[in-house]
């Protein structure tokens, strides 16, 4: 019999890792050695000052603006654009006039799925595919709370049901990370309340999913100013900062933003009451 242990699976490697990351735009430095880790299932909210490089940092992460120094890696591969990994929900509602919200929801399973040549040489296969995306997003707008604006337009919808499109219109392509950049900043407090509120929701879902043992189904990462916000919506906050003691890091000026506060905090359920084994 042999003495041999059964070999372990390897776990996962982290949903993201930014290994000191900087980016300058020529003599301009704005972020310097950023270092930030998210492992499945994380709610990880940056906050900072204006201008510290937030922003900035998001674009790296997405592939569309490419850091000068270091290095950005989604399950353990080096970043090099975008990608279906990583979805995006913006301050401002991302969604095409034109479209309804079904068909703004579908966009990205078009284009993903399907060429412009396949679409016109193939028309019946097509049909049943635009059918069939539509009906995913039938279902992702039934999950964001809004089964019955499928045929509304962008301007037929208040800030906060835009919002919930764009969301929809990000989680549908499954991606492994969702970057959320101040989405509730043009919003009135009570959308705003009810936006963190579906968050939460998310967060029980994730939660769920662990009890269940399965995989986490959401991984956020959302920039915000409120600092009240991020520790309502996350089970960690990450601070970014031009602020810090630079001159005693040997620097004659500002290298740029890092990370200067990286701590758990308490997720608040639907209800809210506190989530205790966050602490």
């Amino acid at each position: 019999m042999s003495n041999t242990a059964p070999s372990q699976p390897e776990a996962d490697p982290p949903v993201l890792e930014m290994r000191k990351v900087s980016q300058r735009f020529g003599d301009v430095r704005v972020l310097h050695e950023v270092n930030l880790t998210l492992e499945a299932g994380a709610f990880v909210a940056l906050v900072g000052p204006s201008g510290c490089g937030k922003t900035t940092l998001l674009r790296a992460i997405l592939g569309t603006q490419p850091p000068s120094d270091g290095q950005v890696l989604m399950r353990g591969r080096p970043v090099r654009g975008p990608g279906p990994d990583r979805g995006i929900v913006y301050q401002r509602y991302a969604l095409y006039p034109h479209l309804n919200a079904r068909d703004n929801i579908a966009f990205g399973l078009k284009l993903h799925h399907t060429t412009l040549p396949g679409r016109l040489l193939h028309p019946l296969r097509w049909w049943r595919k635009r059918r069939a995306f539509r009906a995913e997003a039938d279902a992702w707008l039934a999950r964001v709370g809004l089964p019955d604006a499928g045929d509304r337009y962008p301007a037929e919808l208040s800030g906060g049901m835009r919002q919930r499109v764009a969301f929809a219109a990000a989680r549908i392509m499954n991606p492994t990370l969702l970057l959320l950049d101040e989405p509730f900043g043009a919003l009135d407090e009570a959308t705003r309340e009810s936006l963190q509120r579906f968050l939460l929701s998310c967060y029980a879902e994730n939660a769920a999913a662990r009890a269940a043992g399965t995989h986490p189904p959401h991984t956020l990462l959302i920039v915000t100013h409120e600092l009240s916000e991020a520790v309502l919506v996350a089970d960690r906050v990450v601070g970014l900062s031009q602020h810090w003691n630079w001159r005693a890091a040997g620097h004659a000026v500002c290298p740029g933003a890092t990370i200067i506060f990286d701590e758990p905090a308490p997720v608040f359920d639907a209800e809210g009451h506190g989530d205790e084994a966050a602490l």
